[in-house]
């Protein structure tokens, strides 16, 4: 077995540049979605919101500022190949010294605070991120950068229905999360769901399942099937652009299964603004 060394600014650097371009560049599938949408849309302020939200995401990548003033918690996710030694820092203070330097560098907002239920002093650089590793086969490590706003963060649901609820519980959930969510959380939305394992892990799938692309739907077909009724139950609701009205509420529903406790039917609901940010580097 062969160990390949990647020193820790390595990967500060890369997370340093992921942070910009996550912040400064939508990715072309989503403004693929916004395109179409606008396309399809048949109610005139829907149309003008899309055109609208479209308009920013293009002076933000011409000018190199941020989509949204919002730039978010600093979620990474990261595939930490088991042929990989980390040489110099630990691996949590390169990629937060990454993070620091790109929030900085790149005069995005800082929006982190620390006692979070008394002084909530700002902590002044978008520090500490929330740093989710899997350790995998092989010898690189891929990085992922999603800045998480807060108006679509803080609509995050989770509950653990009675296994006999099934099917109908979960798709009864999801949608009462999206129309009491109402505007808050920016749409059209991408809807992340989780189904299956436990409290806390349930929450990290629902997560996870926004890393996928929009229109790339899960390889099971059972679980494809509830992605495409949920899609078309949420765009239903007439909720729309910003709230405004119209068909497009979500761009997409992404769904993520895990088995679990026989008791029990975990389900989580994490929802992505308009704006759904997320840059890669494989090192």
């Amino acid at each position: 077995m062969t160990i390949r060394e990647v020193t820790s600014a390595e990967i500060t650097n890369t997370v340093a540049e992921l942070c910009k371009n996550a912040n400064y560049f939508l990715p072309d599938d989503v403004l693929t979605a916004l395109k179409n949408a606008r396309e399809r849309e048949e109610a005139p302020r829907a149309q003008q919101v899309l055109a609208t939200i479209l308009e920013n995401a293009q002076i933000a990548s011409d000018k190199q500022v941020a989509l949204c003033q919002d730039t978010g918690t600093t979620v990474l996710f990261l595939e930490l190949g088991q042929d990989v030694h980390i040489s110099g820092e630990g691996l949590q203070q390169a990629i937060e010294e990454g993070v620091r330097q790109g929030y900085t560098g790149g005069f995005l907002r800082n929006s982190m605070v620390r006692q979070p239920f008394s002084r909530r002093l700002n902590t002044g650089d978008n520090t500490p991120p929330i740093v989710h590793v899997e350790i995998v086969p092989g010898d690189r490590i891929k990085i992922t950068v999603m800045p998480k706003g807060g108006g679509c963060e803080n609509m995050s649901r989770m509950a653990i229905l009675r296994p006999g609820d099934g099917k109908e519980g979960v798709s009864d959930f999801v949608l009462r999360t999206i129309e009491e969510s109402g505007g808050n959380p920016c749409p059209p939305l991408i809807v992340g769901v989780g189904i299956g394992g436990s409290a806390e892990y349930v929450m990290y799938l629902a997560k996870k399942s926004l890393l996928r692309k929009v229109g790339e739907q899960n390889q099971d077909t059972e679980v494809a099937e509830l992605e495409n009724e949920l899609l078309e139950r949420v765009n239903a609701t007439g909720i729309g652009p910003q709230a405004w009205g119209g068909r497009t509420t979500a761009l997409a529903v992404n769904i993520e299964t895990y088995p679990t406790h026989i008791t029990a039917l975990p389900v989580g609901v994490n929802l992505q603004c308009h704006s759904a940010r997320t840059k890669t580097a494989i090192i």
